[in-house]
């Protein structure tokens, strides 16, 4: 599936989360973010309250909580995305309980969606549920739980664990979200043609860093490929 740099960019999800970004590489990040037009800039919550001012409504920012682990507690993660969303969030992408997940404990994880579901009202709630480290039977299983729970979004993963998505999730979780459910595929998107198939296979959202990285480093502007 061809698209033109200006529909790819519009599903990026322009992102940077290393322990080591600097104020610096964030400003960088929003003003290609603003550039390319991406769907949004994500970033570490501790800049989100200045990036937005940077911005200035340019492009929605979008954080993370109870990143990349997923195991603080449901209160400290709601805590979390209330103080993102009053600093000028406009998208959350939260980790789940992996280890209430694969204890069985479906409700916690329900729940837990639900809440952050509620903080964030009709701004955008992205589920990141770690593919790598599910079943597919889990897999399945959280797509079920995130269309119950009302998210926009199902997230493969954080990029911090040991693998991102695949093709074969993606279309995995084409098959069994629910119709208002959202697919992101997040983590070693590293071409353009991968991030074509992804597309191609059903995600509407891609989060990376490297597809602006390619575009600038071949000075192709959005539009023109």
């Amino acid at each position: 599936m061809k698209l033109t740099t200006e529909k790819l960019c519009s599903m990026v999800d322009h992102t940077v989360l290393t322990q080591t970004t600097t104020w610096a590489e964030i400003q960088q990040l929003c003003d290609d973010a603003i550039a390319y037009k991406t769907a949004s800039a994500v970033i570490p919550p501790c800049y989100v309250k200045q990036a937005a001012e940077y911005v200035q409504g340019k492009v929605p920012i979008c954080t993370v909580i109870g990143f990349p682990n997923g195991n603080t507690t449901t209160a400290s993660k709601v805590f979390e995305a209330k103080e993102a969303l009053e600093n000028g969030a406009s998208e959350i992408d939260m980790v789940i309980n992996l280890g209430m997940l694969r204890a069985g404990d479906t409700d916690y994880v329900l729940n837990e969606i639900k809440a952050l579901k509620a903080v964030c009202g009709k701004r955008v709630l992205k589920v990141i549920v770690e593919t790598c480290l599910l079943t597919e039977e889990e897999k399945i299983t959280m797509c079920r739980l995130v269309t119950e729970a009302g998210a926009d979004f199902i997230k493969t993963s954080t990029g911090f664990s040991k693998g991102g998505a695949t093709f074969e999730d993606i279309a995995l979780f084409a098959k069994h979200v629910g119709p208002n459910v959202r697919i992101k595929a997040a983590g070693g998107i590293s071409t353009i043609a991968d991030a074509e198939k992804f597309v191609e296979l059903g995600a509407t959202r891609l989060g990376t860093s490297r597809i602006i990285k390619i575009l600038k480093a071949e000075n192709i502007a959005p539009g023109t490929y």
